[in-house]
């Protein structure tokens, strides 16, 4: 999904002025799937809300992950990128859970996305029962969605990502340091590893 300028202004007027996050807020370690050495590191900045981000974490992720993450090749680093409101509720909420659940959470997110993302006027109500099913009480729930400091945090890694690597779009993949913008199948993916440049 493309990035508006209209989309962004409307997130920003979402994200209230706050303090800087503290330093060393586990909520906002790395949230990442493979080895520490591999040679390849795909960054995927993705929203919860993307439809074409879905596509991609359940038909092309499986994969990935049992064919390049698992063997060692490559090192997927998950960098949120809302794209609206709900996503950015959505990213603080998996942010919240504890950090060997938040694979878990976002792929749940993905698979029922219609059922959730889309229901108008409804969405948090379904993120929260969601949540709950992962394990988040609704005072958490209440406290993730309305934590100004984690919102403006995930917020600004967000900012980051358009300042330092350009990204216009998710879902967006950085292959080390080459840039693919859009959905990609496994084969695409896969050559795409393979072409990173090596440091």
């Amino acid at each position: 999904m493309t990035l508006t300028r209209r989309s962004l202004a409307a997130l920003a007027l979402a994200v209230p002025a706050a303090p800087a996050f503290a330093q060393g807020d586990p909520r906002l370690a790395v949230r990442e799937a493979g080895r520490a050495d591999a040679p390849v590191v795909v960054q995927e900045f993705f929203s919860l809300t993307c439809g074409h981000c879905a596509t991609f974490h359940n038909t092309v992720w499986p994969e990935v992950k049992s064919k390049l993450v698992e063997t060692g090749r490559v090192r997927l680093v998950w960098r949120d990128f809302p794209l609206d409101g709900v996503a950015l509720a959505a990213a603080c909420v998996a942010r919240s859970l504890p950090a060997e659940r938040y694979e878990g959470f976002i792929t749940i997110l993905f698979q029922i996305q219609n059922r959730w993302a889309y229901a108008e006027g409804r969405q948090l109500e379904e993120l929260a029962r969601l949540a709950a099913m992962a394990g988040m009480s609704r005072p958490d729930f209440d406290k993730a969605v309305g934590d100004e400091a984690l919102r403006r945090a995930v917020f600004e890694g967000r900012q980051e990502a358009v300042r330092r690597h350009n990204i216009t779009a998710t879902p967006s993949f950085l292959f080390n340091s080459r840039l693919h913008t859009g959905g990609l199948d496994f084969a695409r993916f896969q050559q795409a590893v393979q072409d990173a440049p090596r440091a």
